[in-house]
Protein backbone atom coordinates (compact mmCIF):
# COMPACT_ATOMS: atom_id res chain seq x y z
CA UNK A 1 0.00 0.00 0.00
CA UNK A 2 3.01 2.30 0.51
CA UNK A 3 4.96 3.16 -2.67
CA UNK A 4 8.39 2.29 -1.22
CA UNK A 5 10.12 -1.03 -0.63
CA UNK A 6 9.86 -2.87 2.66
CA UNK A 7 13.60 -2.30 3.16
CA UNK A 8 13.23 1.48 2.92
CA UNK A 9 10.14 1.52 5.14
CA UNK A 10 12.04 -0.64 7.67
CA UNK A 11 14.85 1.93 7.82
CA UNK A 12 12.42 4.84 8.28
CA UNK A 13 10.42 3.16 11.07
CA UNK A 14 13.57 2.00 12.84
CA UNK A 15 15.10 5.47 12.69
CA UNK A 16 12.04 6.69 14.60
CA UNK A 17 12.41 3.87 17.11
CA UNK A 18 16.11 4.72 17.41
CA UNK A 19 15.11 8.07 18.92
CA UNK A 20 13.14 6.19 21.59
CA UNK A 21 16.13 3.93 22.32
CA UNK A 22 18.54 6.85 22.54
CA UNK A 23 16.28 8.67 24.98
CA UNK A 24 15.14 5.69 27.08
CA UNK A 25 18.37 3.65 27.36
CA UNK A 26 21.39 4.01 25.08
CA UNK A 27 22.81 0.74 26.43
CA UNK A 28 20.80 -1.16 23.82
CA UNK A 29 22.28 0.83 20.92
CA UNK A 30 25.47 -0.58 19.42
CA UNK A 31 27.00 -1.81 16.19
CA UNK A 32 24.32 -4.53 15.85
CA UNK A 33 21.65 -1.82 16.04
CA UNK A 34 23.03 -0.08 12.97
CA UNK A 35 23.69 -3.31 11.07
CA UNK A 36 20.07 -4.28 11.74
CA UNK A 37 18.74 -0.82 10.93
CA UNK A 38 20.41 -0.49 7.54
CA UNK A 39 20.56 -4.10 6.30
CA UNK A 40 17.69 -6.21 7.66
CA UNK A 41 14.86 -4.72 5.62
CA UNK A 42 16.80 -4.94 2.37
CA UNK A 43 17.94 -8.50 3.14
CA UNK A 44 14.28 -9.42 3.72
CA UNK A 45 13.33 -7.87 0.34
CA UNK A 46 16.12 -9.79 -1.41
CA UNK A 47 15.50 -13.08 0.41
CA UNK A 48 11.76 -12.98 -0.24
CA UNK A 49 12.31 -12.67 -3.99
CA UNK A 50 14.72 -15.61 -3.99
CA UNK A 51 12.51 -17.79 -1.80
CA UNK A 52 9.47 -17.17 -4.01
CA UNK A 53 11.52 -18.22 -7.05
CA UNK A 54 12.94 -21.34 -5.38
CA UNK A 55 9.65 -22.33 -3.72
CA UNK A 56 6.89 -20.86 -5.91
CA UNK A 57 4.06 -22.87 -4.32
CA UNK A 58 4.82 -24.57 -1.03
CA UNK A 59 1.29 -25.40 0.00
CA UNK A 60 0.16 -25.44 3.62
CA UNK A 61 2.51 -28.21 4.89
CA UNK A 62 5.55 -26.47 3.38
CA UNK A 63 4.49 -23.14 4.81
CA UNK A 64 4.05 -24.65 8.27
CA UNK A 65 7.54 -26.19 8.12
CA UNK A 66 9.04 -22.85 7.00
CA UNK A 67 7.14 -21.00 9.74
CA UNK A 68 8.40 -23.33 12.48
CA UNK A 69 11.99 -23.34 11.20
CA UNK A 70 11.92 -19.56 10.70
CA UNK A 71 10.62 -18.80 14.19
CA UNK A 72 13.07 -21.16 15.90
CA UNK A 73 16.08 -19.84 13.95
CA UNK A 74 15.03 -16.20 14.43
CA UNK A 75 14.49 -16.65 18.17
CA UNK A 76 17.76 -18.54 18.70
CA UNK A 77 19.68 -15.91 16.72
CA UNK A 78 17.93 -13.12 18.65
CA UNK A 79 18.89 -14.70 21.97
CA UNK A 80 22.55 -14.81 20.92
CA UNK A 81 22.68 -11.28 19.65
CA UNK A 82 20.85 -9.90 22.71
CA UNK A 83 23.31 -11.70 24.99
CA UNK A 84 26.38 -10.61 22.98
CA UNK A 85 25.65 -7.05 24.16
CA UNK A 86 26.57 -5.36 20.87
CA UNK A 87 23.27 -3.55 20.56
CA UNK A 88 19.87 -4.77 19.41
CA UNK A 89 17.37 -3.72 16.79
CA UNK A 90 15.40 -0.67 17.76
CA UNK A 91 12.21 -2.75 17.78
CA UNK A 92 13.76 -5.37 20.08
CA UNK A 93 14.98 -2.57 22.33
CA UNK A 94 11.41 -1.53 23.16
CA UNK A 95 10.62 -4.75 25.08
CA UNK A 96 14.13 -4.87 26.58
CA UNK A 97 13.84 -1.29 27.85
CA UNK A 98 10.38 -1.91 29.31
CA UNK A 99 11.66 -4.99 31.18
CA UNK A 100 15.34 -4.24 31.79
CA UNK A 101 15.36 -0.48 32.34
CA UNK A 102 11.87 0.27 33.57
CA UNK A 103 11.45 -3.14 35.32
CA UNK A 104 7.89 -3.58 34.08
CA UNK A 105 7.14 -7.28 33.67
CA UNK A 106 9.00 -10.24 32.24
CA UNK A 107 10.50 -10.07 28.77
CA UNK A 108 8.47 -12.98 27.35
CA UNK A 109 5.15 -11.32 28.25
CA UNK A 110 6.16 -7.78 27.37
CA UNK A 111 7.43 -8.97 23.98
CA UNK A 112 4.07 -10.62 23.28
CA UNK A 113 2.39 -7.34 24.20
CA UNK A 114 4.66 -5.21 21.98
CA UNK A 115 4.26 -7.66 19.10
CA UNK A 116 0.46 -7.52 19.35
CA UNK A 117 0.48 -3.72 19.61
CA UNK A 118 2.42 -3.67 16.33
CA UNK A 119 0.04 -6.17 14.71
CA UNK A 120 -2.95 -4.06 15.77
CA UNK A 121 -1.27 -0.84 14.66
CA UNK A 122 -0.41 -2.40 11.30
CA UNK A 123 -3.96 -3.71 10.91
CA UNK A 124 -5.41 -0.31 11.75
CA UNK A 125 -3.17 1.49 9.27
CA UNK A 126 -3.93 -1.13 6.63
CA UNK A 127 -7.67 -0.59 7.07
CA UNK A 128 -7.22 3.21 7.04
CA UNK A 129 -5.41 2.86 3.72
CA UNK A 130 -8.63 1.57 2.20
CA UNK A 131 -7.94 -2.15 2.29
CA UNK A 132 -10.87 -4.46 2.70
CA UNK A 133 -11.40 -7.18 5.29
CA UNK A 134 -10.29 -9.99 2.96
CA UNK A 135 -7.05 -8.14 2.14
CA UNK A 136 -6.44 -7.57 5.86
CA UNK A 137 -6.97 -11.25 6.69
CA UNK A 138 -4.61 -12.21 3.86
CA UNK A 139 -1.93 -9.90 5.29
CA UNK A 140 -2.34 -10.74 8.96
CA UNK A 141 -2.68 -14.47 9.02
CA UNK A 142 -2.08 -17.37 11.34
CA UNK A 143 1.70 -17.03 10.91
CA UNK A 144 1.60 -13.43 12.13
CA UNK A 145 -0.36 -14.39 15.24
CA UNK A 146 1.85 -17.43 15.97
CA UNK A 147 4.97 -15.29 15.58
CA UNK A 148 3.57 -12.62 17.93
CA UNK A 149 2.70 -15.26 20.53
CA UNK A 150 5.96 -17.22 20.44
CA UNK A 151 8.81 -14.76 19.80
CA UNK A 152 9.01 -13.51 23.39
CA UNK A 153 8.78 -16.89 25.14
CA UNK A 154 11.19 -18.58 22.71
CA UNK A 155 13.78 -15.79 22.80
CA UNK A 156 13.59 -15.87 26.60
CA UNK A 157 13.96 -19.69 26.65
CA UNK A 158 16.89 -19.74 24.21
CA UNK A 159 18.53 -16.87 26.05
CA UNK A 160 18.42 -18.63 29.44
CA UNK A 161 19.12 -22.17 28.24
CA UNK A 162 21.55 -21.72 25.34
CA UNK A 163 22.87 -18.20 24.66
CA UNK A 164 23.80 -17.10 28.19
CA UNK A 165 25.45 -20.40 29.14
CA UNK A 166 27.33 -20.50 25.82
CA UNK A 167 28.51 -16.90 25.86
CA UNK A 168 29.36 -17.03 29.57
CA UNK A 169 31.49 -20.16 29.17
CA UNK A 170 28.93 -22.41 30.87
CA UNK A 171 28.51 -20.05 33.84
CA UNK A 172 25.07 -18.52 34.29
Amino acid sequence: MIPISFGTLYVIINLLLLLFSLIADRHYVGIATFINLFLTGYIVDFSQKILYRVFPDLGIPGRVVCLVIGIVVMCLASAFYFTADLGVSTYDAVALIITGTWHKGQFRWVRIMTDFVCVLLGAGLFVLSGAGRSELLASIGVGTIITALFMGPLIDFFNRKIAQPFLNGGKN
